[in-house]
C-alpha cells in the first residue's frame, strides 16, 4: 500500500519493526535499514539492478531477514519540486513492488541526498573507488534518516 503522506505511513506501520530505505538508481539500488525504534538509519548494501523480478526478490529477502515493517523510497524530485522521468520511474517501481510486498510504502524527497553522502565520504577521506562502491547505500541512509527524523517529530507532536 503506497501512502503519499508521511502521517498516513506512520499510522500504518506495525509496532517495533524496522524500516528499509531505498535509493533507486538506473544501475543500482542503495539499501539502508533502521533500528526497530525508528531512530537510526544504517546503510546496508547496494544491489546491482538486473530485472525487476530479481531486484524485487533481493529486496524481499532483506525485508524478511530483517523483519522490516515499512518501505521508504527516495523520490528524486527536481530542484524546483517538480517530478521528471526519474521520479516517474520510481513511482512505477513502487506500483510494481507494491504487488509483491504487502508492507506500507512511502516516498521521501531525496533532493541532495547523494550530494550529502558524497560530502560525508569525502570528509571521511574515502578513496574514489570506495566512494563509488558505497555511495548508493550511504545515500539510502540519508534518505531513510530524513524520513525517520520526520516520523520522530510526528510521534512527539
Amino acid at each position: 500500500m503506497i501512502l503519499e503522506e508521511i502521517e498516513a505511513f506512520l499510522g500504518a506501520l506495525p509496532p517495533r519493526r524496522a524500516l528499509i530505505g531505498l535509493d533507486l538508481g538506473t544501475r543500482t539500488i542503495g539499501v539502508a535499514v533502521s533500528d526497530n525504534r525508528l531512530s537510526i538509519a544504517t546503510p546496508v548494501s547496494t544491489i546491482r539492478r538486473r530485472k525487476f523480478g530479481l531486484d524485487a526478490q533481493a529486496l524481499i529477502d532483506i525485508i524478511e531477514a530483517r523483519n522490516i515493517g515499512g518501505v521508504v523510497l527516495g523520490l528524486p524530485r527536481n530542484m524546483d519540486g517538480s517530478e521528471g522521468p526519474r521520479a516517474q520511474s520510481t513511482r512505477a517501481f513502487a506500483r510494481n513492488f507494491e504487488r509483491l510486498c504487502p508492507l506500507p510504502l512511502t516516498y521521501w524527497d531525496e533532493r541532495l541526498s547523494t550530494v550529502a553522502a558524497e560530502r560525508a565520504l569525502l570528509e571521511a577521506d574515502a578513496s574514489r573507488a570506495h566512494r563509488a562502491e558505497v555511495i548508493d547505500h550511504v545515500a539510502a541512509g540519508y534518505i531513510l534518516q530524513g524520513a525517520l527524523d520526520r516520523l520522530g517529530n510526528l510521534r512527539n507532536e
